[in-house]
């Protein structure tokens, strides 16, 4: 590709399109643990990006999470395009800071820069908030002139006219590879931002796009990212239905995996016809196993189908497909002994795979706003505390807990879950019925691997914090008030 734009201009400019580290979470980079390459997902927004780059540009994409970088040593390039998630804001203001004192225009695109704009500008010449491979065009062109403007606005795009991302420039560098065929959802749950980045309505990319995508990507296994494949709808699952015989009739032949909701394991069509088009996993966000909490994160949804999750979970088995169930602890509904709890009800419900995660308010959404309210956010070192919002680190007051108190129950929780004799079980249960044991033995050993990394991670945290932990002991009170300055996030 970069071949044929050469052929066509002469006057080449050279483009990094970079996806920073998180410095906290990196049991992605390669280096760490043997299990690391299962889990470094592309940077599937760079590659679409990519694809919507004019011929005239030449594009290196840089990710952080899969390879030592040494930004100083890189030949100067013409401009600079990062993304980030919230917690990978702060390593991407350090490698802008980099560039911009070598006179390179930073870029910055994605959920977290769209949605904190104001702390953005702080620290690189644009953003581009939203979705955005329309306007991307515009923000190079002006790059050529000499005339890139502070702010450009992406918008929600037409499916139809989304580019195929440009999977060869991560070839062979990922154990999996990735796909989007959806975007936005309806749901509106408090603790997801997904609403706020991609909007509430659920837009479909046509299908034969979607056949075409899956046949170029050289990975044999591939994750769907959608935030819900099947959609909550009945014409959202009839179109799922469709897109699965498609993909049975070209005879697509990849492994994946996906997002879905409880809804998945009620129509045994829709699962026949997921695991005849290569459905061997799925991630189902039941978030917590009482109809209280269900509430509280107004997951109305999951609310509406009771918090007995056993029959559809067996229904989604006898298809043969794993299950990786996600839950949050330190709701305010939560209370001690939340996390053994949580892990003995996902053995009885017979999930293969358990991701556990501490209540995090992000930027853009309600809990975000009804944190700040209640003056219940701590760690407010902007941008450098950025690097704690990763889901697994208290960043806030816990009704209930103190720092130290949740974040026992989240490695009681894992260490209950994946224990050894129990990550055994699973897999040998999994070898007996011919469901999936590659994958369950990979995800039961990385996961146990990352329960002993997330041991010294919790040790180095409270020994860095220590002072500031100790001076907010106690769980929240109504009473309480928590000084700071946060940054403007809408």
């Amino acid at each position: 590709m970069d071949f044929i734009r050469g052929f066509f201009n002469e006057n080449i400019v050279k483009l990094y399109l970079i996806n920073p580290l998180n410095p906290v979470y990196n049991m992605v980079k390669s280096q760490d643990s043997r299990w690391s390459k299962y889990r470094a997902w592309q940077p599937l927004g760079l590659m679409i990006i990519a694809a919507a780059t004019p011929l005239d540009w030449e594009i290196e994409l840089l990710d952080e999470n899969i390879s030592r970088l040494d930004f100083h040593k890189l030949p100067k390039p013409d401009a600079v395009g990062l993304t980030t998630f919230t917690s990978q804001a702060n390593r991407a203001y350090e490698i802008a800071k980099i560039y911009r004192d070598r006179g390179v225009p930073v870029i910055m695109g994605g959920i977290h820069a769209t949605l904190c704009k104001d702390e953005a500008l702080q620290y690189v010449d644009t953003v581009v908030s939203g979705e955005a491979e329309e306007i991307w065009p515009t923000v190079l062109e002006d790059v050529k002139t000499g005339r890139l403007k502070d702010v450009y606005d992406g918008c929600f795009t037409d499916m139809s006219k989304t580019p195929i991302p440009r999977h060869d420039l991560t070839s062979g560098k990922y154990w999996i590879g990735s796909i989007q065929t959806t975007r936005g959802c309806p749901l509106n749950c408090t603790f997801c931002s997904v609403t706020s980045f991609n909007g509430q309505k659920y837009r479909q990319r046509p299908i034969p796009d979607v056949i075409a995508e899956l046949n170029q990507i050289p990975q044999k296994r591939v994750m769907i990212v959608d935030d819900n494949l099947i959609g909550t709808r009945k014409d959202h699952i009839e179109r799922a239905k469709d897109l699965f015989r498609q993909m049975i009739k070209h005879k697509v032949n990849k492994h994946w995996y996906a997002q879905v909701t409880m809804n998945f394991g009620e129509d045994d069509e829709l699962l026949s016809l997921a695991r005849k088009a290569g459905c061997e996993g799925v991630f189902i966000g039941f978030e917590t196993i009482t109809k209280e909490g269900l509430l509280e994160l107004k997951k109305k949804f999951n609310a509406s189908k009771g918090c007995d999750y056993r029959d559809g979970v067996q229904r989604i088995h006898k298809h043969r497909i794993l299950i990786a169930g996600s839950f949050i602890i330190g709701l305010d509904t939560d209370e001690k002994g939340i996390g053994r709890h949580i892990a003995e009800s996902a053995v009885d419900m017979g999930v293969d795979i358990l991701n556990t995660l501490i209540l995090t308010p992000l930027p853009g959404t309600q809990l975000w706003k009804s944190l700040e309210q209640e003056n219940r956010l701590t760690f407010i070192d902007f941008p450098k505390d950025w690097d704690y919002y990763n889901l697994n680190f208290p960043v806030a007051r816990y009704k209930n807990f103190t720092y130290e108190e949740i974040i026992n129950e989240m490695m009681d929780c894992d260490r209950a879950f994946y224990m050894r004799k129990r990550c055994w079980y699973r897999i040998l249960r999994a070898v007996l019925t011919s469901n999936n044991p590659l994958i369950q033995t990979v995800a039961n050993l990385g996961y146990r691997a990352a329960v002993l990394n997330w041991r010294k991670q919790y040790s180095r945290f409270q020994r860095t914090h220590g002072l500031e932990l100790a001076a907010i002991t106690a769980p929240f009170t109504a009473s309480d008030t928590v000084a700071g300055v946060l940054p403007s996030c809408d």
